[in-house]
């Protein structure tokens, strides 16, 4: 699981770049077509979530604590909730699938831990 810790969590935060600037471009597409969607803003808590959870995801790859483990299940949890829910017309949220794997393997990794 250290690895996969690492490795999730360097793609997390490279994810998260792109999703920051295309959550933006679709909240400016919102705005232009006055469409009343908040796919734009979901989007730009999805890659804040997946940003701050690849973060912890490194930090905590040495260490196997249920802490972590939980703070990535609510960090990945709340950024594939957010995305699937909210996506509205910005059906393009597909990151949130990564979230959700990321979610799964945290809660194997706590599960493993007990």
């Amino acid at each position: 699981m250290k690895t996969w810790k690492l490795v999730s969590g360097i793609i997390s935060i490279v994810l998260s770049v792109f999703v920051v600037f295309q959550s933006m471009m679709a909240g400016l597409a919102n705005a232009l077509e006055a469409n009343e969607q908040s796919s734009g803003s979901a989007g730009l808590v999805v890659s804040i979530c997946m940003l701050c959870g690849g973060i912890v995801s490194i930090v905590s790859r040495k260490n196997n604590s249920k802490g972590t483990n939980i703070a990535l299940i609510i960090l990945f949890g709340l950024a594939t909730l957010t995305g699937f829910i909210l996506a509205g017309n910005y059906s393009d949220l597909i990151w949130s699938a990564w979230c959700l794997i990321n979610a799964v393997l945290a809660f194997i990794s706590l599960r493993k831990a007990l």
